[in-house]
Formats: structure tokens, C-alpha cells, sequence
């Protein structure tokens, strides 16, 4: 009985001790599903960086301009009476184009006509009384004196009919001043005053554009002047049907810089204008460097950092990321262009790249070229 009474004590135990390992079972295994999982890899895209020949091209707004064009005006002061011209008309050379009136003007040339008409009566005066002088001088009959006064008094009659010529032709001279007229073949581009208006000496009346080569007149900013070749032609395009093309080349650059905009005006004499290309159109000038060597990349490559323009490269062997700062030569549709701060065969992030942080590892999920 007692050896009975032993192992009966050791039963309970044992069955106690299995039922804790079992409760414990439970408790355990919900800990193993309490574990986090390791978080999954950024999947990103990358290209491999490469260089490759760019011609830089910034296209600009401007105007189609005459060759030569210029600013008519009075040469005097006084009302205007007629205008026989207005914006927009094709003009031929001598056409009057405004008229000033000119009856005071006229007045002076009858004044002066007059005083020319006596001068020359009192001429002939003088010269048959010389006439008389030198015949009796030569018969003894008069003195030198007498002779000389009579060569005398010719001599001044000149002198005098010379110089109310002189004033008749400045006043017919002034007369023709009244009348405004082209100085070629050409367009008018601009009036500046109406009939009864008093024009002042060399004030403008209109602004002439005469016929001939045309130019594309623009504003553009100095380093688009400085990339572009010399003698590189430049594309001129018109804005309301850019089929329309002409090509020119630089004519002129001027030698300041506007300094409200940070401009040079530029003129680009065009090599045939097509005629759709009238006076005042607008146009669309394309400037283009020499190609050189670039790194291009998708425009969602671009990332900052602290400020600055940046991409992400992928380290080769670890697939951590890092900024990489980098100077940007220009912004084109869809596509940037990178002047310095990649080396070929790096791997730059060109999607996926919105929540990187710098020492990130990613998983690459596709890769191209730049």
C-alpha cells in the first residue's frame, strides 16, 4: 500500500507539470506572431548615366522689321493742313504724304521774286550807263572818274541781283518744306499727328519702313546671345501658322544691356522673307549652340537638396542612395539636361523617387539608359 500511495502522489504531479507546457504553447506561439516583419525594399527605376551630343536651343518672341526705317518730319514749324497718307499704306518714292500750310511761305518767295526782278532791272541800268562811260572815255569825252563809278555801280548791281537770288531760292527752298514726301518706296508703319496740328521742326509725322530686306527684331537674354555661333542661322518661325519659316543670321547685338529685363536687343537680318511675314508680324526666333557632350535625364529624376538641384544615385554594391548635386544647363519639355555633377555609368532614380531618404536601400525594378 504504501509503494501504491508513492506513484499515486508522482501522477498528479506530472499531469500538472504537462498541463502548464501546454498552457504555455499557446502564449508563445501568439508572441511569434506578435514579431514586426522586416519592412519591404523602396522599389525604385534607374538609368545609367551616359553622355551625349545636345544642341541647346531656346526659342524667343519678336517682330518683323524693315531693314531700314525712319522717322519723317518738317523741317520747319507750322499747321498741318492735309495728310495724304495713313498707317498701313504702301507709298512710292516723292508720293506727298502731308502738306503744311505755306502761305507765308509763299509770301516770302513773291517778296524775293520781286526783289530779284529789280535787281536785274537796275542792272541793265547800270550797265548801259558803263556802256555810255566807256565810249566817251574812249573819245575823250568824259573823265575816269565818271567811267570808273559807272564799272562801279555795275559791279554792286551784281553783287545785289546775286544775293536776292540767293534769297529767292532759300525761299522757294523753304516753300518746298511744306510738303512732306517719301523718301522711297516703302510702308507707312506709324502716324503721329493729325491734320491741325502744328508741327514743330523735325517733330515726327510718320514712321517709315522702306521696301526691301526684312529683319526679326527680339529681346533676348545675353547668354542666349553668347551660346549661339556666329553665323549659326537662326530659325524664324510666324506664331499664327509656324509653317511659315525663314532662316537669318545675327546682324546686330546691342552693345548694352536693358537693365529693367536683362536683355540685348538683337537683330536677325533674314536671307528671303516669305510674304506672310508682314511688317509688325510676330515671330518666333530659335538660337542654337554646338553640340556638346550632356548628360540628359527624365524631369522626374529632378530631386533638392537643401535647396539645390540634386538627383539620387544608387551606390553599385550596397543599393543605398545619396544625393548627388548637379548643375543644370537647361529645363527642356520632359527632359533636363545636366551639365556637370555625373560621371558615366552611374545609376541615377528616375521613379520612385518622391520618399527616398539619403542612405535608403531600394530594390531596382527596371533600368534604362539616359
Amino acid at each position: 500500500m504504501t509503494i501504491m500511495a508513492g506513484r499515486f502522489e508522482k501522477g498528479p504531479r506530472r499531469l500538472c507539470a504537462c498541463l502548464v507546457v501546454l498552457a504555455l504553447v499557446p502564449v508563445l506561439t501568439a508572441c511569434d506572431k506578435q514579431k514586426p516583419a522586416s519592412a519591404p525594399l523602396q522599389s525604385v527605376k534607374v538609368v545609367t548615366v551616359q553622355r551625349e551630343d545636345h544642341e541647346a536651343k531656346v526659342t524667343v518672341t519678336g517682330t518683323i522689321k524693315a531693314r531700314v526705317e525712319s522717322n519723317l518730319s518738317f523741317r520747319l514749324t507750322g499747321p498741318i493742313i492735309a495728310e495724304k497718307a495713313d498707317v498701313g499704306d504702301h507709298v512710292v518714292k516723292d508720293q506727298v504724304l502731308a502738306l503744311i500750310d505755306p502761305k507765308q511761305l509763299q509770301a516770302d518767295v513773291d517778296a524775293a521774286s520781286a526783289a530779284v526782278a529789280a535787281a536785274e532791272a537796275r542792272l541793265q541800268q547800270v550797265n548801259a550807263a558803263f556802256d555810255r562811260q566807256k565810249a566817251l572815255l574812249a573819245q575823250g569825252f568824259t573823265t575816269r572818274s565818271s567811267y570808273d563809278q559807272a564799272l562801279q555801280d555795275v559791279e554792286v548791281a551784281k553783287g545785289t541781283l546775286d544775293s536776292d537770288k540767293a534769297q529767292l531760292s532759300s525761299a522757294k527752298d523753304s516753300l518746298a518744306q511744306t510738303v512732306l514726301r517719301a523718301p522711297s518706296d516703302g510702308v507707312i508703319t506709324a502716324r503721329t499727328m493729325d491734320t491741325g496740328a502744328v508741327a514743330q521742326a523735325a517733330q515726327t509725322v510718320f514712321v517709315f519702313a522702306e521696301e526691301g530686306p526684312r529683319d526679326a527684331v527680339a529681346n533676348v537674354q545675353e547668354q542666349v546671345v553668347d551660346m549661339t555661333d556666329p553665323g549659326a542661322p537662326i530659325g524664324v518661325a510666324l506664331l499664327t501658322d509656324p509653317g511659315v519659316r525663314a532662316e537669318g543670321e545675327i546682324r546686330e547685338t546691342a552693345p548694352t544691356v536693358d537693365a529693367a529685363t536683362g536683355t540685348v536687343r538683337v537683330k536677325v537680318g533674314l536671307k528671303q522673307t516669305p510674304p506672310q511675314m508682314l511688317l509688325g508680324a510676330s515671330v518666333g526666333l530659335t538660337f542654337r549652340s554646338a553640340a556638346h557632350k550632356r548628360v540628359i535625364l527624365p524631369w522626374t529624376a529632378l530631386a533638392s537638396n537643401a535647396g539645390k538641384p540634386a538627383v539620387f544615385v544608387v551606390d553599385p554594391a550596397s543599393h543605398a542612395v545619396a544625393y548627388r548635386d548637379v548643375v543644370i544647363e537647361s529645363y527642356e519639355q520632359s527632359k533636363i539636361v545636366i551639365k556637370q555633377g555625373l560621371n558615366p555609368g552611374e545609376r541615377v532614380v528616375t521613379a520612385g523617387g518622391q520618399m527616398l531618404r539619403p542612405g535608403q536601400i531600394v530594390e531596382i525594378d527596371g533600368e534604362g539608359r539616359s
